[in-house]
């Protein structure tokens, strides 16, 4: 017993090279892009998580009690897409993932927001969740690549920042919706996202040079 806690102990025991890392890296050169679309594609996650059941509700296309049905197929999809997306990196390349991908997830927007019923809402959630699916690896994946800073100090820093937009986010659409209504935050959302296909190709280019 005393051996199991003091070998448990000496996990918790601050070493010199624990005490010299950062707790956070601001991102330099192409991390700085890397970061932001990796926040603006947890921030789509997190927007349909937390208020994509009250925009079906909103628009009249679900009763508020199966609203939540909307969540379900998008994570069903994302599910799918994470399962195959070695394979589709492997046959077209990062570049083209996160371009077709973005592209994808930003027709899955405009589809679920224009859909007159639910069906059609359902299939945008689900183009949503298939093409958000594989940026974020990619660009994890670049981040290793690129040679603007060390890159597990990179991997890090996108990390924090992801997460700060998949918390912090959904929050923000709720402030904007107050004013301006959910379906208008929703395609301010869509706005942002032109950014993942139309950064594609500098991403990928900076980061791998």
């Amino acid at each position: 017993m005393l051996a199991a806690l003091a070998v448990a102990a000496s996990r918790f025991i601050v070493t010199p090279r624990a005490e010299q890392a950062p707790l956070f890296v601001v991102p330099r050169g192409i991390v700085v892009l890397l970061a932001l679309l990796a926040a603006i594609t947890f921030l789509t996650e997190g927007a349909i998580l937390d208020w994509g059941a009250l925009l079906l509700a909103g628009k009249g296309l679900l009763a508020p009690d199966q609203a939540g049905l909307g969540y379900s197929v998008f994570a069903i999809a994302m599910t799918a897409g994470r399962l195959t997306g070695d394979r589709v990196v492997a046959r077209i390349g990062d570049r083209q993932t996160m371009f077709w991908g973005g592209l994808l997830a930003l027709m899955g927007y405009g589809i679920m927001l224009l859909a007159p019923v639910a069906v059609v809402a359902m299939l945008g959630l689900m183009l949503i969740g298939l093409g958000a699916s594989n940026t974020v690896p990619v660009l994890f994946r670049q981040a290793g690549a690129q040679n603007a800073m060390p890159p597990e100090l990179a991997v890090a820093s996108i990390t924090t920042v992801g997460y700060a937009g998949i918390l912090a986010g959904p929050a923000a659409i709720g402030f904007v919706a107050g004013h301006t209504g959910l379906t208008a935050a929703f395609w301010m959302l869509a706005a942002l996202l032109c950014l993942v296909p139309l950064c594609a190709r500098a991403a990928v280019a900076k980061a791998s040079a």
